[in-house]
């Protein structure tokens, strides 16, 4: 069964205890790399490494995710700045450890290419926290997959 997690804010970003920041280059422009996140919620399970099934609720104020292996995610989109900027929480999950998240992705045009920063900002007990520590190189690897995925699937849209 989910458990709800504390409902944080944006500045949680900059706040968390657990900060997991990536970033990479895509060869789209910023508009379809956000299309692609926020605008084409149920497209990320074709292209993030992990993810079985996403759709958007709520009107596009929400989302409901669930990965390979069970765990599910239902989402508060906190910001949707077209071509810049999409961040959402977790509310409730049924993944243990967690007490806070909040994923946050920044667009930054680059010559006709997108630079893309994810930031992964988590809340846990001691040991969950250092978990993802030691998980950060799998992370890293599953988000330039991800990205390399994502770039393929624009480049053929």
């Amino acid at each position: 069964m989910a458990r709800r997690l504390r409902p944080v804010e944006l500045d949680f970003v900059e706040s968390a205890p657990l900060r997991l920041v990536f970033a990479a280059e895509v060869t789209a422009p910023p508009k379809a790399v956000y299309a692609a996140l926020a605008d084409d919620v149920a497209g990320w399970s074709c292209w993030f490494t992990g993810v079985s099934r996403a759709e958007s609720t709520d009107g596009g104020r929400g989302r409901d995710v669930r990965l390979t292996g069970g765990t599910r995610f239902t989402e508060t989109v906190l910001a949707a700045e077209p071509d810049a900027h999409y961040a959402y929480r977790v509310d409730a999950t049924n993944a243990p450890g967690l007490r806070a998240l909040l994923e946050d992705w920044r667009l930054t045009p680059a010559g006709g290419r997108t630079r893309l920063r994810w930031t992964f900002a988590a809340d846990g007990p001691a040991p969950f926290r250092l978990m993802m520590t030691l998980a950060r190189p799998g992370l890293g690897r599953a988000f330039r997959d991800s990205v390399r995925a994502l770039e393929g699937r624009l480049a053929t849209a």
